[in-house]
C-alpha cells in the first residue's frame, strides 16, 4: 500500500484501494489464525482506515452511534484491543488514537512520520530502525520489549504551501 507520506501519496494514491485491500488482509489473518472478525471489529477496522490520520476512540464511538444506537465505549475500546493484537492497527501514544497496520500478519515495530498540519501518519518500515535500537539497547544492557518511533514534521503537501511563502 503507498503512503500519503511517500513520494508515491498524494494526488496519486488510490485510498479506496488501500481500504480493500486493508479489509481484505485482515479477513484472510483472522482466518487463518481461527479468530474472528466480527462485523462491529470490521466496521472499526474500516472507520480507522478511512484516513491516514490517526483516530482516537471516541471519534470512532461517534460515527459508531450513527448507524448503531446501542455503541458504548466498552465496545469501541474491545474492537480497538482486538484489532491490536492482531496487528491489524497501531495505537498513536502521542495522541491516543489509532492508525490502520500497513503490514498485517509481521511482526515489527510501529515507526510512523506524522505530520503536524494535517495530521496525516504513515508507517515507515523500521529494520534498520529497529536494529539501531537494539544494539544501543544492547550496548547499555538493556532488553527491548517493544518500541514506537514517533517522528513529527510537515508532510510534503503541507510543506509545499509553506516553502512558497518563504521564496515570494
Amino acid at each position: 500500500m503507498s503512503s500519503p507520506l511517500s513520494p508515491a501519496g498524494g494526488c496519486a494514491h488510490d485510498h479506496r484501494s488501500c481500504v480493500e485491500d486493508a479489509l481484505g488482509a485482515a479477513h484472510r489473518l483472522c482466518a487463518e489464525r481461527g479468530v474472528r472478525l466480527t462485523e462491529i471489529r470490521r466496521r472499526v477496522l474500516e472507520l480507522v482506515w478511512r484516513s491516514h490520520a490517526p483516530v482516537g476512540a471516541y471519534e470512532l464511538l461517534k460515527e459508531l452511534t450513527k448507524e448503531r444506537q446501542s455503541a458504548v465505549p466498552p465496545t469501541v475500546y474491545r474492537a480497538l484491543e482486538f484489532l491490536v493484537a492482531q496487528g491489524l492497527v497501531h495505537r498513536i501514544e502521542s495522541q491516543n488514537a489509532y492508525i490502520g497496520c500497513v503490514h498485517p500478519g509481521e511482526s515489527h515495530c510501529s515507526h510512523f512520520l506524522i505530520c503536524r498540519v494535517c495530521g496525516t501518519a504513515a508507517e515507515l518500515p523500521g529494520r534498520r530502525i529497529d536494529a539501531a535500537i537494539a544494539a544501543t539497547a544492547a550496548d547499555c544492557g538493556f532488553l527491548v520489549e517493544g518500541d514506537t518511533v514517533e517522528v513529527t514534521g510537515l508532510c510534503a503537501r503541507c510543506r509545499a504551501p509553506a516553502a512558497d511563502k518563504h521564496h515570494v
